[in-house]
């Protein structure tokens, strides 16, 4: 079950966060769900994949401000480290980051 604590002790800024939404802990806790789905790393990881740098910064720059929105910060870390690589436009292995991006996001996932 998803809780601030448990969201806290993955590393996450909760109290920043929950600033954010008002102090609205049940609000809060309703957006972080929204912020983990699938889909939206999966493009990313496809869009890299393929080879299509430009779009795979559009995913990644969207991911970015949500999870930086809601403080989700070890997702946010590596997020904003692949958007500021595919923002330069950088011919590099991504699969590292994007390993260590699956890793952390399956880490949130026990959570729900």
């Amino acid at each position: 079950m998803i809780t601030t604590q448990a969201l806290k002790e993955l590393g996450c800024n909760t109290e920043e966060g929950l600033s954010r939404c008002l102090n609205n802990e049940a609000f809060y806790l309703r957006l972080v769900p929204a912020a983990l789905e699938e889909t939206r790393y999966r493009s990313l990881d496809e869009k890299i994949g393929a080879g299509d740098l430009k779009g795979a910064f559009e995913d990644a720059h969207s991911l970015k401000g949500v999870l930086a929105n809601l403080s989700l910060t070890p997702l946010y870390e590596v997020v904003s480290q692949i958007a500021e690589l595919l923002r330069a436009e950088t011919d590099t292995d991504y699969r590292p980051l994007l390993d260590k991006m699956w890793d952390i996001k399956g880490k949130f996932d026990e959570l729900i």
